[in-house]
């Protein structure tokens, strides 16, 4: 395990050598709140290394160094964003063996689904789901971790090799180079959106002052006990106490046993704080009008469908990578050219084929 300053000096030298680099991460959202980045996992040429980003080093050699080379992850969209949210961290270049696979026409493209499929070895399922802020980590969690690295340069080889032959290795740097645009800097939630929770637009704006105020003591608590919200209380219990509260109902049945006095009184000054408040000051509703497509432009989107549709069935990918039902639907409408810039490259050529107008 790389976990002091002196380790990882040793450690920088190989790694600019080494002709490629794959990175993997594990969290641990299912344990804390906030979630951390509690173990880098880098592989190169006959070595597979745990970094410890919980440890008292510095950081920032390591991060300049993977800023200069192209990184080889798997689904890297998770690992991006931890990055740049808890590091300020992104990569230049990347290769995503998962887009990669599924620019094949693989349709079971998880690591271990690829790993079986392409190089005939079968990964240990592993602990997952285990605490990856906890130290020491067990050798298993370690020989995990190692694993999830170790194959990724010869998986990424034979991609590579299968993407020139069908003369999609640029689809698919194209499709990596947006992946790291999209989630190269991290964006602070909109306040006023971030506790709406599933079912909240359902709520009369009266109970929707009291789930404003339940979420963020539930992400107080959540963080002073440092677990997870649901942890504190799930989604389904904030909606029922709004509903409740609001309506003049008794909802102390709601509160979980396990409360500590404390925990019980902050809630429900919590609820009587979104009893209370003014009705000018209540959360609004999201009204968003509905967009109706006019004849012409149901019959644009269904010309693009059926474009997508036969570039994906005579290329076997799925497909919504090359374009979703969303963005078919903002193509066809008249003021379309944001969203045909929108396209990258290689989607762009195949959707404008026969395509009058684009």
């Amino acid at each position: 395990m790389i976990d002091t300053d002196e380790k990882l000096a040793e450690l920088l030298p190989a790694l600019q050598e080494a002709p490629w680099l794959a990175v993997d991460t594990e969290a641990d959202s299912l344990h804390s709140h906030p979630e951390k980045l509690c173990l880098l996992q880098i592989s190169f040429p006959g070595c597979d290394e745990l970094v410890d980003p919980l440890s008292d080093m510095d950081l920032k050699p390591l991060w300049k160094l993977l800023g200069s080379r192209e990184l080889i992850l798997h689904g890297a969209d998770y690992d991006l964003r931890l990055f740049a949210k808890h590091h300020n961290f992104a990569p230049s270049r990347i290769f995503d063996t998962m887009i990669a696979s599924r620019l094949l026409g693989v349709r079971q493209f998880g690591l271990a689904n690829l790993v079986e499929q392409f190089l005939e070895v079968t990964l240990e399922k592993g602990p997952q789901k285990s605490d990856w802020s906890k130290r020491p980590l067990t050798d298993r969690m370690m020989n995990y971790a190692r694993n999830d690295t170790h194959h990724l340069f010869p998986l990424a080889d034979l991609l590579r090799q299968q993407l020139n032959d069908k003369d999609r290795l640029e689809w698919c740097r194209e499709s990596c180079d947006r992946l790291v645009a999209d989630n190269s800097t991290y964006t602070p939630p909109d306040p006023d959106r971030i506790w709406r929770i599933k079912g909240s637009a359902k709520l009369p704006r009266a109970a929707m002052a009291v789930l404003r105020e339940l979420w963020h003591w539930r992400e107080e608590e959540a963080v002073a006990a440092d677990k997870p919200p649901f942890f504190v209380m799930k989604h389904e219990q904030l909606i029922s106490i709004s509903n409740d509260a609001a309506d003049g109902k008794d909802w102390g049945h709601w509160i979980p046993r396990r409360y500590s006095t404390r925990r019980k009184q902050l809630l429900r000054e919590a609820v009587k704080r979104g009893v209370d408040c003014p009705a000018a000051k209540r959360p609004q509703k999201y009204r968003g009008k509905p967009y109706h497509q006019n004849d012409a432009e149901k019959r644009r989107f269904a010309e693009l469908k059926t474009i997508r549709d036969r570039h994906a069935e005579a290329l076997d990918i799925d497909a919504t990578l090359i374009a979703s039902k969303e963005t078919l639907e903002q193509l066809s409408r008249k003021e379309s050219d944001e969203a045909w810039a929108g396209l990258m490259k290689w989607q762009f050529e195949l959707m404008r084929d026969q395509s009058s107008g684009a």
